[in-house]
């Protein structure tokens, strides 16, 4: 049933620039770079793919099938976690390029490994946390929600990308190229991953009950 809605999703709802933006992974690639920001484009396609919905009255055509509230909001969040999950895994499949390429440790913040994907993972679960909940509060503030959202964001790739510079077991352990740390490492990507499952799974209840109080009419 869900396949339906995704296949909905990306053939009617999806922005032109998630695919583009997905492709950014490859950034990964730029020697001493701050790659938290990679994931902050995921989250910015997910903005302009509500944008666009809203503009294109994606809810009052979904709310005229047969489906439920519910239902469309189980299917937009089925959608993003999908992309988000793609991006990381792009992540990881150009840094081990970058390894390849250039081993040099990058100078300008979290390398990118293991633990990069557990952080990104974090984040994009506190993005959808704070910007899905306050979206179907009220789907025609999308501005406001992705402002909300993306600060939110941005404070924890500062605390990921500043705690090389001021935690030495970050600086010394985790922001080390992979094979090495590979333990600690696993341990903070199985964190970021859970936290990314759960933030997901509370923001889906959420989201679902502020969806279902709206009045849609107005």
């Amino acid at each position: 049933m869900y396949a339906k809605y995704l296949k909905k999703e990306i053939t009617l709802v999806m922005h032109p620039v998630v695919p583009l933006f997905m492709l950014l992974a490859a950034m990964v690639l730029i020697p001493n770079y701050p790659y938290t920001v990679i994931f902050f484009y995921t989250t910015l396609s997910i903005f302009f793919t509500c944008m666009l919905g809203r503009e294109n009255g994606d809810v009052a055509y979904s709310l005229g099938l047969p489906i439920t509230k519910a239902d469309v909001v189980r299917g937009r969040m089925l959608f993003v976690i999908l992309i988000e999950v793609i991006q990381v895994i792009l992540v990881e499949i150009f840094s081990l390029v970058r390894h390849a390429l250039n081993p040099a440790p990058n100078m300008a913040g979290m390398e990118g490994n293991l633990a990069l994907l557990g952080f990104g993972f974090a984040l994009f679960g506190l993005f959808n946390r704070v910007f899905f909940s306050r979206y179907y509060r009220d789907i025609n503030t999308v501005g406001k929600s992705f402002i909300a959202a993306t600060t939110v964001y941005w404070v924890g790739a500062i605390l990921v990308e500043g705690s090389t510079f001021a935690i030495p077991y970050v600086r010394d352990v985790l922001d080390t190229p992979d094979p090495q740390n590979l333990l600690p490492k696993a341990i903070v990507f199985i964190i970021g991953l859970v936290v990314f499952l759960l933030l997901n799974l509370l923001t889906c209840k959420k989201a679902i009950n502020s969806f279902e109080k709206q009045d849609l009419a107005v």
